[in-house]
This record gives structure tokens, C-alpha cells and sequence, in this order.
């Protein structure tokens, strides 16, 4: 029986080429798409998953409210590991890692260093913990030592031979000597540690056993003996500030107890918490975490492309019912017939089923097909680095099942519909449930072009927002500011260099820090006010060490106070600080000039703490992504210095650069000339909803193809339906115009419906989008404008192409078929 319905299928199926084409191109299209957006949405979710026991890993977090400003931090206070190892009876393993800036690598015996761009320092239990294997050396004693270091099989090959690297010294930052003592394969792109190429023993660093709770630069991991001890976890955490954190400051803060700490936090809705994240929601869990390994995904945008992708599947299925609900009054003859000859209505609907099934097979091969090809390019254009699973049986099995549903999903109405026609009406051509189907038809339409027109809008404000952040007021001047990075590699020389460059007849500033408003090393410090030590008046903000120029260079505008001076050798002991600091302190601008303020509390002996005056304030600039809001921060002279920003007076840039790369290799041969303009690391900050606004644009125009398919199909076979009447009208004197905007215009009200739907709901969610950004733009009233034009100047294009060749056909053909 299942043959004899395929064979018929098939006859039907070669019987009608066109329609056959266009439902198996918007099956096509919409699977395809659909498919593309599943394998990204499968890649986002495996985020860390491959690491061992990954779900008895959780990572500490840090929740903190100081004066009005919330803060989250994906790392936290040094001696929390020893804490959790000794007083956490569950913690089976802790690791913790901390953040190192690039740094220039050389083998003992090169000339010339390479720069890794990433790398960590973690505990010597780190490649236990998460079950990663060496491919050479002792993972239990890999990181034991100081001045270990670990590289990829990747990093290792640039500096030796294969298999060569174990047991070689390393020269970092033309300084300090490192053993390699270990060689692992590169971590997956998935994971929070890709492209993470070295790891050096924290053992390293100085501070890594400070026991001051006040330095949260230390992301740390716990392995839970089970994980069903989240909940204790997080309950211990929870006390954490109390049990530890304030006894530790009572040393340094006089007067503190645990009593009025608490009153205090009370009366000033003030707080400090600790708590844990699973390892494997940490991509897609903590978008706005400072201190995060990597740019993170947002769980709101795997909601967004699952709605896209259903959409995607809905928008293919519509089509296949609209065109065969379209088509069923040419086959009530069949199946009247049919029924005389004793067919039941079970018989009739599996064979309509197997039709449908037969249309989404070839459908899906066509897409997979599709998806093979655009997957290179969908990955260059998503920065993902996804593959087909080929050579998966589950996904194989997938494919199979969602083909069988998709068959009985976009062929069940028409079956149904069809199965039940009469066959006494149907042999005399009576036009059964014509009006029903007229309208479920155009129910239909108006539902693909909701979602189409929705797609439009959405897409036109995740742009608008994208050309506000390039386009608004950042507080600093980032155009034609070139970044000169391992400025440190030059030591003493690197004031030569500022000298010379300087020189240089396009150059109007430069200024040598480690601290950019793009992305750069990110400090923080608590301070007291000199006459105020008590908890209540400590605040928290950013502490970036710059040089004289930066204010200069950077076109940060002061709004009281004066910037720092060479020529006033007090100002080492000066600080400026921003609108939002200063806001922190609960004074103005002015009034905070001259103010007193000490990070030095630590010490014993207190009467001499190191006091820093306030010198200057600057206005708010955006150093962070516009989803935060300007945190407090503060500026420091200090020699710290790993890049160099040269601001150029417009001109052409590409001798000046010549000239600095010649006056770089004259001053540091050996060392990789490496730069970069500041405008372009900004929108390195927005990669994410660039990369959203990308995706959006791709499936919004499948929506609209697969929309416009069905829509032109629709077209055709109602001007085939209404051919006769065509012929009548232009044998009256109807024009072709008059016939043409005729045709068209029944269409254009289904669209005009769609419209006043659609505009709405995208006005709403995509409102709940930005309210994610505490700088966003107001939707404007020309998006809803534009998305309707374009959906009506998109549906006029499909359908008046079919409407006017009906329109210019010969009427005599048309009176004479009947």
C-alpha cells in the first residue's frame, strides 16, 4: 500500500512542476534556515560541558550595591579558595585563576619574541579539576612550582620543535625565565578558556596568597563532592561576608563590629555577597559579569532565534498548506472518484500524507545540502565555529523524525480538508468549502507576513541601536587614536620612544597607560575618606594608573579642578576622578576638590596611611558596553604601562605609522610591532549585538523569501483561477492596470492587516530588548513606517508579476479552456 501511495505521489507531484518547485524551495529555505539556527543554538548551549564532571563545577561570584551603584563580579577575594578547602565540607577540589594582559614569549635562545594574546595563571589543582590531559608532563605537578608555564600543542610550536617543548625555558616579557612543564591540546572554542594559549602557575604572581579580602582579581572554581550540594554551597557563600570578610576589615577599620556592619548595610541598602554559578551557565547566564574569561552569549537572544527558527519552520508550513488547500479544488474530482470506487477517508488521508512527506523529504535533503554550503560563511558571519555532525547517529535520527513530523504537520490540514470532500458534489465540480478554505487561506497569509513584518522591524531597531552606540557622545575622542601595544617590552626606552613620536608632524598627542576606555585591564580599590574611616563611607571604585598626557590625548573634558601637572612633583600623590565617583562621595564636582582620600587602611599603624588629594574631576566617559551604566573611577599617575595611544591631526596616517614602526625596531628589534585604532576595539565591545543584528538581517530576508514563495504561488494559481474572468473583463474594455492593481490589491489588504498586528508586538519586545542597555534609543515612528512599506513594496513585487500576466494573456484561451 505505502508503495502504491508513493508512486502516486510522485505522478502528482511531476504532474504539477511549479507548484511542486515552489513548495519544495520554501520547504527548503525554511528547514535550511531553521537547521542553521539549531546548530548554533546546540553550540551555545554545550558551552563547557566538555570538561569533566562539569556539572558538580560552579564558579564564585560577587554581588555588590555600594551607595546607590550595583556591581557583579566573576571573581572574587583571594582567600575565599582556602576558606572554601578548609571550612566547606563539600568542596572535593578548588582552583583559582587570575587575569594576565598579553605577554611577549621567547624561547631562551630567540631574538625575537611572540605575543600571546591570552593567558591565565591558575592553581597547580586546575588541569585536575576539569580533566584536561597533557599531552607531555604531570598534570598533578605540571603548576606546582613558580615560573611554570603550560602551553598549547599551537603556542609550543611556535617556539620548538613537535614534542620538543617540555623541559625548555621561556623568556617572558624579556624578563622573567619559566620552565615549560607541560603541553595540552587547544581548548575547544566552546569553552570559557578558548584561545586561552598559556597558563602559568599562580604560585607566579605576587599577592596570590595575600589573605586581603578587599582584591577581588581571582575568578575561582569549586568541584562539589555532588551536585545535588549546590544548595549548601550557595548557603555558605551566603555568610561569607560575615564569617570572614568583616573580621578581616575590623583589623584595618576602627570601631567596625558585625553589628553595626549589619545596621549599617541596613539603613544604607547597601550590600557585599557572595554566591555560585553553574560552570555550564556561565555563557549564557552571566552576560554582564565584570571579570568574565570572554565575551559571553545572553540567554535572551537563544529565545529570540528559537522564536526565529519555529517561525522559520511555521513560515515553510504555511506555504505547503496554503498552496495545497489552494490546489484542492482541482483534485475534488479525484477524489470523488476515489470514493465512489470505495476508498475510505483513512486511505485518502494517508495518501495525502505521503505526498506531503514525499515534498519535506526532498525538502530536507535540498536543505541539508543548503546548510553544507552556507555553514563556512554562516560561521564567519556569526564568529562561531560550528560544524555539521555529519557522522552523528542522533543527529541523523533527528533529521528523520523531524522530517515525519514536519510531513504530517504541513500536510494534515489538507488532508483533512481534502479526505472530506463529498463525492456527489465533487463530481458535479461544485465548489465545496471554497469559501472555507478561501478564508483559512487567507488567515494564513496574513500570519506569514505578522511574522515577516515583525522580523523587518526588529531588525531595523537592533540597527538603530547599533548606529546610536557608534554615534553617541562617549565622552573621549576615539577617532584617530592608534593603540601601540607591548610598550612595556621597551622598559626605559619607552619615554624615548613617546619623545620621538611626538616629533612627528601628525602626531598632536601620545600617552602611555594600561588602561584604555576599550577593552584593557580593568582595576579596582576601596577608599575612606581621610576624616570619615567608618564602613559606611567606604567606596569602591575603578583605579587606573595613567600617565601626564592622558586627559590630553583622550579629550576628557574637566569639569573641575585641573588635570595632572609635570611640573608639580605632589601630583604623584593626586587623584581625578569621575562624575560618578564623586557622585559615590555624595559631593559636587567642586566640592570635592582638595578632598582627602587613603587606600593605605591596611596598615598597622594608621596615623600613617598615604593620604591621595582630589586634584580634578572628569565627566563620565563610557569605558564599559552601554548595557551598564558608568561605573566610579579614578586616575593615577603611575608607570605601569603596556600600550601607547598616539592621536594623530587628521592626515594620512600610513607614513606617520612607518615612521613609529621604523622608531620601534630601531628601539626594540626582536619585539613584534604590534597596533590597532581605538575606533575599532570600540566596536569590539559590541560584537555581540553586532553579530545579533547580522543574524537578524539573514533570517529576516529567509522569512520574507519564504513569505514571498507562498505568496507568489498564491498569486499564480489565483489568476489561474480567475482566468475566465479575466478573459470576460478584458473583452468589456478592462485595461491591463485596472486588471493588475485589481488582482493585487486583494493581497495587499491581507498584507495591510498583517501590518497593524505586527507593528505592535515588535514595538513591545523590541522595548524589552533595550531595556537591557542603560543607554538606548527610543524606537522611532519611521521604523514602523519603513517595515510597512517595505512588506506592502515586497508583496506588490510578488504578486503584480503574476496578476499582470494574467492581465496581458489572450482572453480567447481563457474562454475557450471552458
Amino acid at each position: 500500500m505505502f508503495k502504491t501511495h508513493y508512486k502516486i505521489a510522485w505522478r502528482n507531484l511531476r504532474r504539477q512542476p511549479f507548484f511542486t518547485m515552489l513548495n519544495t524551495l520554501g520547504l527548503s529555505v525554511g528547514m535550511a534556515g531553521a537547521l542553521l539556527i539549531g546548530l548554533y543554538i546546540h553550540y551555545e548551549l554545550s558551552y563547557d560541558k566538555m570538561f569533566a564532571d562539569a556539572d558538580r563545577i560552579y564558579r564564585a561570584n560577587i554581588d555588590n550595591r555600594t551607595s546607590g551603584e550595583r556591581s557583579i563580579y566573576a571573581s572574587v577575594s583571594g582567600p575565599l579558595a582556602n576558606v572554601l578547602r578548609e571550612d566547606f565540607p563539600h568542596a572535593e577540589m578548588v582552583t583559582r585563576f587570575q587575569h594576565i594582559d598579553g605577554m611577549l614569549i621567547k624561547s631562551a635562545e630567540a631574538e625575537e619574541n611572540v605575543k600571546e594574546e591570552k593567558m591565565v595563571a591558575v592553581d597547580e589543582t586546575f588541569f585536575a579539576m576539569f580533566g584536561i590531559p597533557l599531552l607531555s608532563g604531570n598534570e598533578a605537578t605540571a603548576l606546582k612550582e613558580k615560573n611554570s608555564i603550560v602551553l598549547t600543542e599551537e603556542a609550543a610550536q611556535k617556539h620548538f620543535a613537535p614534542n620538543e617543548a617540555l623541559g625548555k625555558e621561556l623568556v617572558l616579557n624579556n624578563d622573567e625565565t619559566y620552565l615549560v612543564t607541560g603541553v595540552i591540546e587547544k581548548l575547544p572554542s566552546n569553552s570559557f578558556l578558548a584561545n586561552h594559549s598559556a597558563f602559568i602557575s599562580l604560585s607566579s604572581l605576587d599577592g596570590a596568597d595575600s589573605p586581603a579580602w578587599n582584591n577581588w582579581n581571582f575568578p575561582t572554581f569549586v568541584k562539589l563532592s555532588s551536585s545535588d550540594r549546590e544548595p549548601d554551597l550557595q548557603s555558605f557563600l551566603s555568610g561569607v561576608t560575615e564569617n570572614y570578610l568583616v573580621p578581616w576589615a575590623m583589623q584595618f577599620v576602627p570601631g567596625l563590629t558585625l553589628e553595626n556592619w549589619r545596621e549599617q548595610q541596613e539603613i544604607s541598602g547597601n550590600y557585599l555577597s557572595f554566591n555560585a554559578i553553574a560552570l555550564t551557565d556561565i555563557h549564557l547566564h552571566s552576560p554582564n559579569m565584570k571579570g568574565e574569561f570572554n565575551l559571553n552569549g545572553d540567554l535572551k537572544d537563544i529565545y529570540i532565534l528559537s522564536f526565529i527558527g519555529s517561525f522559520l519552520l511555521l513560515l515553510a508550513c504555511v506555504n505547503f498548506m496554503n498552496l495545497a488547500t489552494a490546489k484542492s479544488l482541482k483534485r475534488s474530482k479525484e477524489v470523488g472518484i476515489r470514493k465512489t470506487l470505495g476508498s475510505k477517508r483513512g486511505n485518502l488521508i494517508s495518501q495525502f500524507l505521503t505526498e506531503s512527506s514525499l515534498v519535506v523529504f526532498l525538502s530536507m535533503l535540498v536543505a541539508l545540502m543548503l546548510v553544507g554550503l552556507v555553514l563556512p560563511h554562516f560561521n564567519q558571519f556569526s564568529g562561531k565555529q560550528i560544524v555539521m555532525p555529519w557522522g552523528s547517529l542522533t543527529f541523523w535520527l533527528l533529521m528523520m523524525v523531524c522530517t515525519l513530523v514536519l510531513g504530517i504537520v504541513a500536510g494534515s490540514y489538507p488532508a483533512l480538508m481534502l479526505s472530506r470532500f463529498s463525492p456527489l458534489k465533487s463530481l458535479r465540480n461544485a465548489s465545496e468549502g471554497s469559501a472555507e478554505n478561501g478564508r483559512i487561506r487567507n488567515s494564513l497569509v496574513v500570519f506569514q507576513f505578522i511574522i515577516s513584518v515583525f522580523l523587518i522591524a526588529s531588525t531595523l531597531v537592533v540597527y538603530e541601536q547599533l548606529k546610536y552606540i557608534q554615534n553617541k557622545d562617549l565622552g573621549f575622542e576615539k577617532e584617530q587614536v592608534l593603540v601601540l601595544n607591548n610598550v612595556d617590552a621597551l622598559k626605559e626606552k619607552s619615554k624615548t620612544l613617546k619623545g620621538e613620536v611626538l616629533r612627528i608632524s601628525a602626531v598632536k598627542n601620545v600617552s602611555v597607560s594600561s588602561f584604555l576606555p576599550t577593552p584593557s585591564d580593568r582595576n579596582g580599590a576601596t577608599f575612606f575618606k581621610k576624616e570619615d574611616m567608618s564602613p559606611e563611607s567606604a567606596i569602591i571604585i575603578g583605579n587606573w594608573r595613567v600617565d601626564h598626557d592622558y586627559i590630553e590625548t583622550l579629550g576628557l573634558e574637566l569639569l573641575a579642578g585641573r588635570s595632572f601637572d609635570k611640573r608639580l612633583a605632589t601630583d604623584s600623590s593626586a587623584i581625578i576622578l569621575n562624575e560618578s565617583a564623586v557622585k559615590l562621595l555624595g559631593l559636587t564636582p567642586e566640592q570635592a576638590i582638595g578632598l582627602e582620600l587613603t587606600d593605605d587602611f591596611k596598615r598597622p599603624d594608621q596615623e600613617n596611611m598615604r593620604l591621595i588629594t582630589v586634584i580634578g574631576v572628569i565627566k563620565n566617559f563610557h569605558f564599559e558596553s552601554m548595557r551598564n551604566s558608568i561605573d566610579a573611577m579614578s586616575l593615577k599617575l603611575g608607570s605601569d604601562a603596556q600600550r601607547m595611544m598616539v592621536k594623530f591631526a587628521p592626515s594620512d596616517f600610513n607614513e606617520s605609522i612607518a615612521r613609529i614602526e621604523r622608531l620601534w625596531d630601531e628601539l626594540a628589534p626582536g619585539q613584534p610591532f604590534e597596533y590597532y585604532f581605538m575606533d575599532d576595539a570600540f566596536s569590539s565591545v559590541y560584537e555581540a549585538e553586532n553579530k545579533l543584528g547580522r543574524i537578524f538581517m539573514l533570517f529576516t530576508i529567509l522569512s520574507v523569501i519564504v513569505a514571498c514563495l507562498g505568496l507568489f504561488g498564491l498569486a499564480a494559481f489565483n489568476a489561474e483561477k480567475r482566468a475566465k474572468e479575466i478573459g470576460i473583463r478584458k473583452v468589456l474594455g478592462a485595461g491591463v492596470l485596472h486588471l493588475t492593481s485589481s488582482l493585487t490589491l486583494d493581497f495587499l489588504k491581507l498584507v495591510g492587516l498583517a501590518i497593524l498586528v505586527s507593528l505592535p508586538l515588535a514595538g513591545y519586545f523590541m522595548n524589552l530588548w533595550l531595556n537591557d542597555f542603560s543607554y538606548r534609543v527610543s524606537i522611532p515612528w519611521w521604523i514602523y513606517l519603513v517595515s510597512a512599506l517595505l512588506a506592502i513594496g515586497i508583496s506588490i513585487v510578488t504578486v503584480s508579476f503574476q496578476s499582470a500576466k494574467a492581465a496581458m494573456s489572450n482572453p480567447v484561451n481563457a474562454l475557450k479552456s471552458g
